[in-house]
């Protein structure tokens, strides 16, 4: 019997490219939380490189953990994980509540360290929400996530720093539109090995494409380490402190809500239905990479929902594909000259390709809605008030502006807010009130469902919605 597509092994070459063409997806995801945080403490220039290569080293022991496994650790699916952004608010809250600032990583490292050890005891139990996720809401939720993630690729687009005077210019913008067209081009009149490695050979193309414009820099490959490890506890031993560790407990929380919604998405592109089994074990990959992340100073992981978009599009499901870019993610923590290849790449570039990666995200999530009976009143109303919930952090910013931050946590991530207003209305609509409604097929989802029978019309009379 020969093995299913995610437990396939592939040609080296091709499992090297494609593993790498994921670490470029991936990459400034990773790097962008150690940037703020650090840049918020006030590290120096080689601190800061520190901690970048730290983050980017636990990254990739943390998709070992997921894509392998050990013991019952590990969904072996194809996901990459590495530094969840939920965590950057919180953190920057910690760094500027903390009067030495030489205090403000051990102090983040030690909250983490616990949120981590408590959510691996927690994983079993949470999973047992798998019950509540049917199509019409896994397919909200990764629409969701699709969604939420284009305004990160529109933002790479613009530049990658808006206070620029060339943030959103012509040049940026046409770099972006310019990688867009190619992978488009390479997907349309491709085929084979070169179509599957569309996205990587877009962003080789484009990093040459912006040299004459003067948008690549090569500086970080002059200025770095050839060799260098992550010490453990680099920064000082993990300092425990309540008002942090229940912050990060809460971010716990929100990451392990958002990785469940990925594990059910990926599951579904794959192939491989998620059960209950297979998100415990991928739950506890995320808190135990969490909670060892930080001994060589590294950050919250969770999984990475734009690498669900790249496995959409090259349909390449091998988990050890995503292994190799654990590997290569490895590397780069320990040689931070290698790391810095793939930070040379224009935050243009990366936004072109990110139209794609996470616009296929959503249309994954569209293709599970297919399957989710659209034709009944309430599942369209709980797809359309689900996702309404869930875009209210893109389309309005400021819509929490006045609740605590703690709860802005929660509300300002779409994935988490639509998912969990998903998974009430599916219980409320379809579920209590002693059997399921979803017989009630209608026109619109604002009008009374009539269901007409050939009985009653002998009888003269519509039967009325929720009668027999």
């Amino acid at each position: 019997m020969a093995d299913h597509p995610v437990d396939e092994k592939l040609p080296p070459l091709k499992m090297a490219t494609t593993g790498l063409q994921h670490v470029a997806a991936m990459y400034a995801g990773v790097v962008a939380p150690p940037l703020i945080v650090g840049a918020a403490i006030g590290l120096s220039a080689t601190e800061l490189t520190f901690l970048t290569g730290a983050c980017l080293f636990t990254a990739g022991l943390a998709t070992f953990l997921q894509t392998l496994g050990i013991w019952k650790i590990g969904a072996r699916l194809p996901f990459v994980n590495g530094v969840t952004f939920a965590g950057v608010a919180p953190m920057t809250a910690v760094v500027a509540s903390t009067d030495d600032k030489s205090d403000a990583l051990p102090i983040i490292f030690g909250a983490v360290i616990v949120a981590g050890v408590l959510g691996f005891f927690a994983a079993p139990f949470f999973s047992k929400a798998i019950r509540f996720f049917p199509p019409v809401v896994t397919g909200t939720v990764i629409t969701l996530i699709g969604i939420s993630l284009l305004p990160v690729a529109f933002g790479w687009a613009q530049g990658p720093d808006a206070a620029a005077d060339d943030y959103g210019s012509a040049t940026n913008l046409g770099l972006a539109a310019i990688t867009l067209v190619i992978v488009l081009v390479l997907r349309r009149f491709t085929r084979g090995f070169v179509k599957q490695i569309a996205v990587l050979l877009g962003l080789v193309a484009g990093t040459l494409i912006a040299i004459p414009f003067g948008v690549t820099d090569f500086a970080p490959v002059a200025d770095a380490d050839v060799v260098g490890f992550p010490t453990p506890f680099h920064f000082g031993a993990p300092q425990f402190q309540i008002a942090a560790i229940v912050s990060m407990c809460v971010v716990m929380v929100v990451s392990m809500t958002e990785s469940t919604a990925d594990m059910l998405a990926l599951g579904e592109i794959v192939d491989r239905p998620a059960d209950e089994k297979t998100i415990a074990a991928g739950l506890r990959a995320d808190t135990l990479g969490s909670a060892i992340s930080p001994v060589f100073n590294g950050f919250m992981c969770s999984a990475f929902a734009q690498n669900i978009g790249l496995v959409a599009m090259t349909k390449i499901r091998s988990r050890y594909v995503v292994a190799v870019g654990g590997g290569f993610l490895v590397l780069m923590g320990l040689c931070p000259m290698a790391a810095s290849l793939i930070a040379v790449v224009p935050r243009p570039v990366l936004g072109g390709a990110g139209v794609v990666l996470f616009g296929s995200v959503a249309a994954s999530g569209i293709q599970t809605l297919v399957r989710a009976s659209l034709d009944k009143d309430n599942n369209v109303l709980i797809v359309a008030v689900s996702l309404a919930v869930g875009i209210i952090p893109i389309a309005a910013p400021e819509f929490y502006h006045s609740f605590p931050e703690n709860a802005k946590i929660i509300l300002d991530s779409g994935i988490s807010t639509g998912c969990v207003a998903a998974v009430v209305l599916n219980l409320l609509f379809n579920h209590i009130g002693g059997r399921s409604r979803e017989a009630e097929d209608v026109t619109h989802p604002m009008e009374a469902g009539e269901e007409i029978t050939e009985a009653s019309r002998e009888r003269g009379h519509a039967v009325t919605p929720g009668t027999t």
